[in-house]
């Protein structure tokens, strides 16, 4: 994990990197803002920004946000400055962490914001079997192309595969393809030069340049435009890539991991995806089961969130599973899968008013009943308007979209994936029925 520190090194924010520092993190410190932004454009990427209050903390996210620099802040302050405190949180602040700064507060607000965990749990046989595959790839610098349907874990999958890689002590940096606009995709993979366009104020390296040494996670690749296809390729096969704007080729060594929820081969034969970038990246093929499809493992991952969020939300004690909550876990399709599995363990540790989670704790989504009836949302389904009489085909896509998005806490990554639709065509959905199209900011990053 890396963390960068702004602020001076006599102040007690240094305390807090050094905390961190004992802790493992990889920590880069930076005098102001200026020194920080130069760090971050250059390559020097960092999971999450520790900034002292005394700051343009507002200037800060602006510049972040203006030049496409994803990365979660936590501000830092004296406990006496709760005014800054609140406007530091107003400017765009993830966190506020008081100074000096206690030891356990600033674990769990790394852990939280960065969340780093990469623990498989793989009872089940459809599962081990993948796991065991990971083991023996994860060393090599073989690419490794993760598929599945939408919440199997394709991102923690890649998070294991770096940790047990010979790169664990590099950085694994990511992008999630779908949540960079076309225009810019170029320039976030790549980098460019000062001017190259317009916007571009300062030289920035890209994602290529920052991963070199460790692992590229190109999230979500199947949403790659097919003209970035192209310069993707070439980038894997020379280990070269340009800058935009750029005089001279850029040598890179990466790891390249890429996933995707789509299935592929049909892509290719679609004519939406390269084939020569398809056999590239499916060196290794790991194909992660739907949860349904591992059901030892359902009440595991279960027990495992219960754990998490009962701790994440101090609870006097942890939640447990009552065999009536177990029985209703077990019985359902999950069709969203371990992502939904986890929404659903937290929403019932928070509304739970027994010891253990009680049967009416686990509210289960509407989803399962719109799927058992097999509608495709994005090729339509002539059998639909018999199914919904007098419902239009339209007016079912739009009751599933909107009721997945309500499950979903109206995170609108997770709607997409479990709708299995891109997050441009739910913004476009959501802007025909008159809804809010901003996507909020943790939603844009990877």
């Amino acid at each position: 994990m890396r963390l960068m520190i702004i602020g001076s090194l006599g102040s007690h924010i240094s305390e807090a990197g050094k905390i961190a520092l004992a802790k493992g993190a990889n920590v880069i410190h930076a005098e102001d803002i200026e020194e920080a932004l130069g760090a971050l454009r250059s390559g020097s990427g960092a999971d999450i920004v520790m900034i002292d209050v005394r700051q343009d903390i507002e200037k800060f996210i602006a510049s972040l946000k203006n030049e496409h620099i994803s990365v979660p802040v936590v501000a830092c302050g004296v406990e006496n400055d709760a005014k800054v405190a609140v406007g530091a949180i107003k400017a765009g602040a993830q966190e506020y962490i008081p100074l000096p700064p206690d030891a356990e507060l600033i674990s769990a607000v790394l852990e939280a914001a960065v969340n780093e965990n990469i623990d498989m749990i793989a009872s089940d046989p459809a599962m081990v079997s993948v796991v065991e595959m990971a083991k023996k790839v994860a060393p090599s610098i073989a690419t490794v192309l993760i598929t599945g349907p939408s919440g199997t874990g394709k991102e923690v999958m890649s998070k294991y595969i770096h940790a047990k890689s010979k790169r664990a002590d590099k950085p694994l940096i990511s992008l999630n393809c779908a949540a960079i606009p076309e225009n810019l995709l170029e320039s976030e993979l790549f980098g460019h030069e000062k001017g190259a366009f317009t916007g571009a104020i300062a030289r920035r390296i890209g994602k290529f340049e920052e991963a070199s040494g460790g692992t590229l996670l190109l999230d979500e690749i199947s949403e790659m435009p097919m003209n970035m296809q192209a310069k993707l390729l070439r980038a894997i096969q020379e280990k070269i890539i340009d800058r935009v704007g750029g005089k001279e080729p850029v040598k890179v060594d990466i790891r390249l991991i890429a996933t995707s929820n789509r299935d592929l081969p049909a892509e290719v034969k679609a004519g939406n995806f390269r084939e020569d970038l398809y056999f590239r990246l499916n060196v290794i093929n790991l194909d992660l089961p739907a949860l349904k499809d591992r059901p030892k493992d359902i009440l595991p991952l279960a027990e495992m969130f219960a754990d998490k969020y009962s701790e994440e939300n101090e609870l006097a004690f942890k939640k447990k599973l009552s065999d009536g909550a177990i029985e209703k876990i077990m019985s359902y399709h999950w069709p969203g899968n371990v992502r939904e599995l986890e929404n659903t363990m937290h929403r019932a540790v928070l509304i739970s008013n027994e010891n253990d989670i009680e049967p009416d704790a686990i509210i289960l989504s509407e989803i399962e009943k719109n799927n058992s009836l097999n509608i495709d949302i994005d090729d339509g389904a002539e059998n639909a308007i018999a199914a919904f009489a007098p419902k239009t085909v339209a007016d079912v896509e739009k009751e599933l979209i909107l009721n997945t998005l309500d499950h979903c806490f109206g995170n609108r990554t997770h709607a997409a994936k479990i709708l299995g639709i891109s997050i441009r065509t739910l913004r476009n959905k959501l802007k025909q029925y008159g809804e809010d199209t901003s996507l909020d900011k943790e939603n844009m990053s990877v």
